[in-house]
């Protein structure tokens, strides 16, 4: 999949209809460290993306300790397939993908409702996408 730097991200599906989640990239230690954690809410249309060094099932693993409302995860691997999607629930302790991934999306349950296992997405930036008023 190729990496792009934007700061906020449209997920596109390969017929070019684009999820409609607005996600925002994850990548430093900081931000991967805190994801949702401490939050309360998240928007319906808002998502994070968080980018790992490499594929892997641990290093992609997350949990829930301290998130206080469900949300839907989905796995890619490195060119951007859905190895696995879930809804993860408030305090569990530990969710990993079925096959190893470099990517995972969080954001509202309805994510891991509008994926199909095995589908490709490509990450492209907010801003340059042509309907990016519409996501």
């Amino acid at each position: 999949m190729r990496q792009t730097r934007a700061r906020f991200l449209v997920a596109v599906r390969e017929n070019g209809a684009p999820l409609p989640f607005r996600l925002r990239r994850c990548d430093s230690f900081l931000c991967r460290l805190r994801g949702l954690t401490f939050r309360r809410s998240l928007a319906p249309d808002e998502g994070l993306l968080f980018v790992e060094p490499r594929e892997s099932r641990l290093g992609a693993a997350i949990h829930m300790c301290f998130v206080f409302f469900p949300i839907g995860v989905v796995w890619l691997d490195a060119d951007g397939t859905v190895v696995d999607a879930t809804v993860a629930k408030p305090f569990r302790l530990y969710y990993a993908p079925r096959a190893p991934a470099r990517f995972f999306l969080e954001g509202p349950p309805a994510l891991a409702d509008a994926i199909v296992i095995g589908e490709q997405l490509v990450l492209r930036p907010l801003d340059s996408y042509p309907d990016a008023e519409s996501v």
